[in-house]
């Protein structure tokens, strides 16, 4: 027991025994030395007769005998000696000095061999002989200084204590995507897969600019699922970079399809590489919520703020409106001119003549009564305030180049239809995102209504830069879209970015309910909402108390953060993060991963160099173009010519006409 009464009686041993050993140390210097200790007259006749028992007990019958045994008792009581700990001393300082004194202690009977006189052969051998013994003294008090258990210095960051065992196995299926990557445990680099064996849960994929979210992860999607069968759709938001790997990918793969898939582009810069589609066309506009989300989405591309306005009376008037005169294009003539051009161009009329039409057709009749109300009232204030933000973000979108996309129709977007699959890409520009976002928020709208029906293909759907546009209920697409088999891509930059275009409640829900997430480096928000997804593990804890007599090691396992913030916050490009999600048939028991993905970058640059550039769907003059742009405006003026006209000579429906002039 560590009393201070036993301290005091081990201290007393050890002081005795040491003490011995300096008493036998003295008796060999007596004993081997006599010539001299008699010649400085330290002698006597009673120390003789001591001298003359000691030696019948054999303790000078060997040369060395006596210095062994002296040198036995300083070791038992260095054994028991307390030094202050120094955590800066190590073991090679104190063996350094102990290996030295050894060597001087029994290395001093050679001075015994020297050709000088008596006494100073004497004071030679007891000189280095105490030098000897006094090293292996200091040396054995050092060893008690010494910390016996070491903190590593070394791993400061804390970086082998936060490495956990992540999956080996390749887990593959018909719809799985397989990312090989290699990671650290304990200090070893050991090989891993990166298994998302269901993306129909959906895979968020996050990332600052340059972590490398699409080299490393998006292009991997595409590519094996192309090879997969999937039918396809791509937001290219830097178009062409994902749109030339998923068409050349396209024709490697496209003889493996049951039924041969065709390869379409919506690109507004280069029409020449662009095919023509109408998102609101009359075969897939079935009723008037059809057109009700078509204009909510649209007014919500051009109007971001109005995201986290919905609800109030000046956003949800506008997308009153504009719902009116979409349905009323779709009911005309069968929807002969119900495209986007035409909507916006119906628009901009003049109030007398619009809303004189718009009274004919009955199922709007609720949704236009505010405005035409307003407008016999002369409440203009209020009627420009409902209309006007409708009519000038509209505007906007008008264009020859965005009229002539959006008034044909060279394809249809259920790109998962089994007789006739498509992969489908559609670009944006960082330049126009205002505009070409807004149209490419309309064309997925309309796709994924298409798409998220039984008895389809499977389909992929990929997002770069997903919140760059906006996607009415992405949370419903994920969550039902799974019994479709429909797998969705979304790509973001950071959390902060989805709170800013699609306000806080809609981006906490998409960050949650993805149920797969890969993430290069993110600070903030992200990496802190990340970390506490990510869990925590079992990690070692050291601390080392030092203190004048005693040194107190504390030892403890603790749960920390597998993947702290700080450690997300300082990924390079090619290290992510992230969980991935099973399913029944297919049990993951280590889903969290913090691996650095391995891409052949020689292979992928050979491949890259073979690529072929997208075709040229058409030849284009910028007549054509313009032709185009002023027969929508013609058909929009002859349609309310005739309407007029026809409502005139009709006695039933001339009490609608409005004439406020």
């Amino acid at each position: 027991m560590q009393t201070g009464e036993n301290e005091q009686g081990l201290r007393k041993i050890l002081d005795m025994t040491r003490l011995i050993s300096m008493v036998v140390m003295g008796l060999h210097f007596y004993y081997y030395c006599y010539q001299a200790f008699e010649v400085w007259g330290l002698r006597a006749e009673l120390t003789d007769k001591l001298l003359e028992n000691i030696k019948r007990t054999g303790l000078f019958a060997d040369f060395h005998r006596s210095k062994w045994i002296a040198l036995g008792f300083l070791c038992i009581s260095l054994i028991g000696a307390r030094g202050k700990k120094d955590e800066q001393l190590h073991y090679r300082t104190a063996f350094g000095y102990i290996s030295t004194g050894l060597t001087i202690y029994f290395g001093s009977c050679l001075s015994l061999l020297l050709a000088l006189d008596t006494e100073s052969i004497a004071v030679i051998y007891i000189g280095l002989s105490c030098l000897g013994f006094i090293l292996v003294l200091t040396g054995g008090t050092l060893l008690s200084r010494v910390i016996q258990l070491k903190l590593d210095n070394t791993d400061i960051f804390n970086k082998e204590n936060e490495t956990f065992p992540q999956e080996e196995r390749l887990l593959k299926n018909e719809y799985s995507i397989n990312l090989p990557a290699k990671y650290n445990l304990k200090g070893k680099v050991r090989l891993s897969w990166i298994n998302i064996i269901n993306p129909f849960r959906g895979l968020l994929v996050c990332g600052s600019p340059g972590s490398g979210k699409s080299y490393f992860v998006i292009r991997h999607l595409i590519t094996q699922h192309l090879a997969k069968g999937f039918s396809m759709f791509v937001y290219d938001f830097k178009f062409d970079d994902l749109s030339v790997i998923a068409y050349n990918h396209y024709l490697k793969n496209k003889h493996l399809y049951p039924v041969a898939p065709e390869f379409f582009v919506i690109n507004f810069d280069d029409l020449s590489q662009s095919h023509r589609c109408n998102p609101l066309d009359n075969e897939n506009m079935l009723d008037i919520t059809d057109a009700a989300e078509s204009a909510r989405t649209i007014l919500m591309g051009l109007n971001r703020e109005w995201i986290k306005r919905q609800g109030d009376f000046f956003v949800e008037s506008p997308i009153n409106f504009l719902t009116a005169i979409i349905w009323y294009l779709r009911k005309y003539q069968d929807g002969e001119f119900c495209t986007l051009p035409h909507v916006i161009e119906l628009m901009q009329v003049e109030y007398d003549k619009l809303f004189s039409i718009l009274r004919t057709e009955k199922e709007i009749e609720v949704l236009i009564n505010p405005f035409v109300n307003a407008y016999l009232h002369d409440v203009m204030e209020q009627l420009e305030g409902q209309i006007a933000s409708a009519k000038v973000a509209m505007a906007r979108l008008s264009s020859p180049q965005l009229y002539y996309v959006l008034s044909g129709n060279d394809f249809s977007l259920d790109i998962n239809d089994p007789k006739a699959p498509k992969i489908l890409c559609v670009g944006n520009n960082p330049q126009k995102i205002q505009i070409y976002g807004a149209v490419l928020s309309l064309y997925v709208n309309r796709l994924i209504k298409l798409v998220n029906k039984k008895g389809k293909l499977k389909s992929s759907l990929v997002f770069d830069e997903f919140p760059t546009i906006y996607l009415n209920n992405i949370d419903s697409l994920i969550a039902t879209a799974r019994g479709n088999k429909v797998a969705t891509c979304l790509g973001v930059q950071d959390f902060s970015q989805l709170k800013k275009d699609y306000g806080k409640d809609m981006a906490d829900v998409i960050m949650n309910i993805a149920g797969s997430i890969i993430s290069g480096q993110v600070a903030g928000e992200t990496a802190k909402q990340l970390s506490e997804r990510f869990g925590k593990i079992m990690q070692d804890r050291s601390s080392v108390s030092t203190n004048r007599t005693d040194t107190s090691i504390s030892r403890s396992k603790q749960l920390e953060s597998a993947i702290p913030p700080s450690k997300i916050t300082a990924l390079s490009s090619g290290e992510f993060v992230g969980m991935v999600a099973d399913d029944p048939d297919c049990k993951i028991e280590l889903k969290t991963f913090h691996a650095e993905l391995q891409n052949s970058h020689t292979a992928l640059k050979t491949e890259q160099n073979d690529y072929k550039a997208l075709p040229v769907v058409r030849q284009i003059e910028y007549s054509m173009i313009q032709l185009n742009y002023l027969q929508i405006k013609q058909d929009v003026e002859d349609m309310v010519s005739a309407e007029i006209g026809r409502m005139m000579g009709d006695p039933e429906l001339s009490g609608f006409i409005i004439n406020k002039k």
